[in-house]
């Protein structure tokens, strides 16, 4: 191991475990995180490091470097990059049916199709928001499952990012302090 990765676990500071680490939303690292992540990566212990993100090519944080993902590029080099790609409609639509029945929500078809439209045109994150909010519309209008009504109350309730962003760009000037 690594003498300053060692430190860093004798101080406890930080924690090494063999295994598989995830880190979501990983552009957010800055290059002291990427640095101590490469020097995992040469240990004894050599975990399995997941990197997730969505971007493309931005700043590495704590730096004015533009890169792919946001990550130093010696630590892409030594990387196995897989592409994601969107869901289609039948995608988002199974994957709402599945997490309304983890949910224990019945849902009506129509109200179905309907966030499944909805997840198509934003994000399937944004559909499943929507998912539980109609669930819950549905429990206050007494209903036995989700229907369309209770889809389309709570999308007219809330925004998706870019509905939100549109929202913040018409009203930046009463928004903003100048």
């Amino acid at each position: 191991m690594d003498d300053s990765v060692k430190k860093l676990v004798d101080e406890g500071k930080a924690f090494i475990h063999p295994g598989v680490l995830f880190i979501d939303d990983s552009h957010l690292l800055d290059l002291e995180a990427f640095s101590f992540l490469g020097r995992a990566l040469e240990s004894e212990l050599v975990p399995i490091i997941i990197l997730a993100t969505n971007r493309g090519i931005t700043t590495i944080r704590g730096t004015d470097v533009k890169s792919p993902m946001g990550f130093p590029l010696d630590l892409i080099d030594r990387s196995v990059i897989i592409a994601t790609h969107e869901y289609d409609a039948e995608s988002i639509k199974e994957i709402l049916r599945i997490r309304a029945r983890e949910e224990k929500v019945t849902i009506e078809n129509d109200a179905l199709d309907r966030l499944t439209k909805i997840g198509s045109e934003t994000s399937l994150r944004y559909a499943v928001q929507l998912l539980s909010l109609a669930s819950q519309n549905a429990k206050i209008q007494k209903h036995d499952s989700v229907t369309i009504e209770d889809v389309e109350r709570v999308d007219s309730l809330f925004m998706d990012t870019q509905k939100a962003t549109e929202h913040l760009r018409k009203y930046e000037e009463k928004l903003l302090y100048h």
